[in-house]
């Protein structure tokens, strides 16, 4: 079981240039839970992620990892406890499965870069963990985009850190690869107690899959608990604007938010 971490953001302000997108957010991290962020296109959730992973230097406010600023661990120690996977990652040309998956090792290793048997075997298991061990000597380029996907967890896992941020992990894949990848995630948190945050645009997978959710609406937290609580019509309508339903999912009884959009005009016409 990973250790247990204590990671903190109080009244946080960031943004980009002269645009500033997070307006004050306070959040804990649940340790060892999966803690999904929701919310419309351009509410703040990937800045938000990015700050907390340190790619984004906060305005105002502050980070702390148990009790320490963020801007005061050195980047090569957070890196063994924190893991990011960034939207639409950059693939380095030529590069194998397995090559791309050993760049996570790099915090763990000595300013030679020297290659332990600890290295191989977090790699080995990373690869296994995610299904990819038959490609491990296959180009990046020839798998297709859910594979890709696995394999750039599958990097992030034998960074071996204890929390792990995904932006977006299963944008642009087709409904089969999205649960195949969340499956894999939760697994993930259930052995090893990972402590995992996602952004994620599927309300309803979303729901099913975390423990705890985290509303945002124009750059602030709106709600956050458990999707029971935070899942419910009104602030459904209060963060998207969307007017629904919820109701109990058939297979995990989690919240299920079901559009009315026009199907009811619809519905009540075409029955005159």
């Amino acid at each position: 079981m990973k250790p247990t971490h204590h990671f903190q953001v109080e009244r946080i302000v960031a943004g980009y240039e002269n645009r500033t997108v997070i307006h004050g957010v306070d959040l804990v991290i649940p340790s060892h839970k999966i803690s999904v962020i929701i919310g419309s296109n351009g509410c703040g959730k990937s800045t938000l992620l990015k700050t907390m992973a340190r790619l984004i230097k906060p305005e105002s406010g502050t980070i702390t990892l148990d009790g320490k600023p963020l801007g005061k661990i050195p980047p090569k120690q957070l890196a063994r406890v924190v893991g990011l996977l960034p939207q639409s990652p950059i693939v380095p040309e030529g590069i194998t499965v397995t090559d791309l998956v050993g760049r996570g090792r790099f915090p763990h290793q000595s300013l030679f870069g020297n290659w332990t048997k600890k290295d191989y075997a977090a790699v080995a298991e990373a690869m296994e963990t995610m299904r990819i061990t038959e490609f491990a000597n296959h180009n990046i380029d020839e798998l297709s985009g859910g594979q890709r996907q696995r394999v750039w967890i599958a990097m992030a896992l034998a960074q071996e850190t204890d929390i792990l941020f995904l932006d977006e992990p299963t944008t642009f894949l087709d409904i089969t690869y999205q649960v195949e990848i969340l499956d894999l995630l939760t697994d993930l948190n259930r052995k090893a107690g990972t402590t995992i945050v996602m952004v994620l645009h599927d309300i309803n997978l979303s729901a099913r899959y975390a423990d705890h959710i985290v509303a945002m609406h124009e750059g602030k937290l709106v709600a956050e608990g458990a999707p029971s609580e935070v899942v419910t019509s009104t602030i459904v309508k209060d963060i998207f604007g969307l007017d629904c339903t919820v109701i109990p999912d058939p297979i995990s009884g989690s919240p299920m938010v079901v559009p009315k959009g026009r199907y009811h005009v619809h519905a009540e016409y075409t029955s005159r």
